[in-house]
């Protein structure tokens, strides 16, 4: 394992992410917010930090293994927390502890959108920008925006790509080059971004609120400038242009790759993962308005147009909101945590385990009924009528487990902090999945959770936006051998 060579991509990676306090500096000076000053010393302890990391390995150069690239998206996706907590803490306004400030900074780089800050409508404006910005830059996972400028640092990208890109196949490129696969896939997320807050603009937002919804709408991180989130414009324009980019952002961006290339739409509709993932929604919208209605919980164009909105935004792990879907009634609330463990599709914005795993998981579960009438027959799993290998199947199957597994522990551990049983589930469920709302005492904000509770939802966080094994690997001692 290069260890020195790894110092050095962090160092080199801390210092170009500090240039990422820049725009709210920006922001803070156009606005005045007094804030100015805290993110001016937070560039000035970013960039030193990283500099320090570089300086003694500066000199050292060499191809990455994949242990290599393990070891640096999981160490970065931490360092990146703390580094990007140091606004947040420094600033008077909000006042945060460390806790509270790291809790918020991984939220938004994982594209949690879990928040502990409450009164969001009357914080600074550079403050509110810099938080939006951070689920932006998670979106797509800035690593695979590194990979794009390895080539110049002098270091191999693939291992990266591989451990940080979602999803269980992990070796499929857009392009022949790494980094060129890299660069399409900014160009399409900054392409999506632009177009989505010209269309929130259009619809009434200002244009601070555009943009700032635009960055957590594509990143499908469910940030937001105002407490009540897109509930607080109360327009149906608005909840409509949300709800589109949501189910654009998660489906695999490699999708939009093709649609761009050949200047068609119909590989979406032949995709079985979309396919599934649009059945998915279908199904949770129909039944949840139909509850709403029948429940007298609204009419039936207001059940129509809340259950669409959050059906779309929690199956999605974006966690938006517009209705506070933890007091509906029934199983709703359930349900639609329930869909979050789908998330989105393999290689987008979203969270969860993936529609394709699921997929896979219920091909295989099918498969074994028809073995019990027929034990001896020859019955591949297949998904858009190509076999599935083995190998994969069984890997899904193990992440299953482990995800399962991690939640489990990661539920019983919050418990043994305090919290209520369904406040615990829902946080984990939130934290994992990387969906933002959960229910309980979770269900608007997590500032009432305790501080030894918030550092394990950090974990969980990580895990989520890593897909667990990419995590957990290092905790093996099989990946330290030499």
């Amino acid at each position: 394992m290069h260890i020195k060579v790894i110092l050095r991509v962090i160092g080199l990676l801390v210092m170009v992410f500090s240039l990422s306090l820049i725009p709210p500096m920006i922001v803070s000076l156009i606005y005045a917010d007094g804030v100015l000053d805290s993110f001016v010393y937070a560039m000035c302890i970013n960039l030193v930090g990283g500099f320090l990391l570089w300086l003694p390995v500066r000199n050292h150069r060499g191809e990455l293994k994949i242990r290599d690239g393990f070891l640096i998206t999981v160490l970065f996706w931490t360092v990146l927390g703390f580094f990007g907590s140091v606004p947040f803490f420094l600033a008077d306004t909000p006042d945060l502890s460390f806790t509270d400030a790291l809790f918020e900074s991984i939220s938004g780089l994982t594209t949690t959108g879990a928040t502990i800050l409450t009164g969001i409508d009357d914080l600074p404006k550079s403050i509110l920008f810099y938080r939006q910005l951070l689920t932006w830059l998670g979106g797509m996972g800035i690593i695979v925006l590194a990979v794009a400028i390895m080539p110049m640092l002098g270091i191999g990208g693939m291992q990266l790509y591989r451990a940080e890109t979602p999803g269980p196949v992990k070796d499929t490129k857009l392009t022949p080059r790494i980094a060129e696969t890299a660069k399409a896939l900014w160009y399409i997320y900054a392409t999506l971004t632009c177009v989505c807050a010209v269309g929130y603009w259009a619809a009434g937002m200002s244009l601070f609120d555009a943009i700032c919804h635009s960055f957590s709408t594509v990143a499908i991180g469910g940030f937001s400038t105002h407490d009540d989130s897109i509930g607080y414009f109360n327009s149906v324009p608005i909840e409509m242009i949300a709800t589109f980019f949501m189910v654009v952002s998660a489906f695999n961006f490699a999708l939009h790759f093709h649609a761009w290339r050949h200047k068609s739409v119909l590989h979406y509709l032949m995709d079985p993962e979309a396919r599934f993932f649009l059945f998915i929604l279908l199904c949770t919208i129909s039944l949840s308005t139909f509850v709403l209605a029948m429940t007298s919980t609204y009419d039936w164009g207001s059940s129509l147009r809340y259950a669409v909105f959050e059906s779309v935004s929690i199956a999605t792990t974006s966690g938006f909101g517009t209705s506070d879907f933890s007091a509906w009634p029934h199983f709703l609330p359930f349900l639609l945590i329930v869909t979050s463990f789908a998330g989105g599709c393999a290689s987008s914005t979203g969270g969860g385990m993936k529609v394709i795993r699921i997929l896979l998981i219920l091909k295989q579960g099918i498969r074994e009924i028809q073995r019990l009438v027929h034990p001896n027959a020859v019955i591949p799993v297949k998904v858009g009528g190509k076999a599935i290998q083995e190998r994969v199947v069984s890997a899904v199957w193990g992440f299953f487990s482990a995800y399962l597994l991690v939640y489990v522990i990661l539920m019983i551990g919050l418990m043994a902090t305090g919290l209520d049983q369904v406040t615990a589930w829902s946080a984990v469920a939130a934290t994992l999945n990387n969906l933002g709302p959960g229910l309980g005492d979770v269900s608007s904000t997590f500032a009432g959770v305790n501080d030894s509770a918030k550092w394990m939802l950090c974990f969980s966080m990580l895990l989520g936006r890593l897909e667990v094994f990419t995590l957990l690997v290092l905790f093996t001692p099989m990946f330290w051998q030499k």
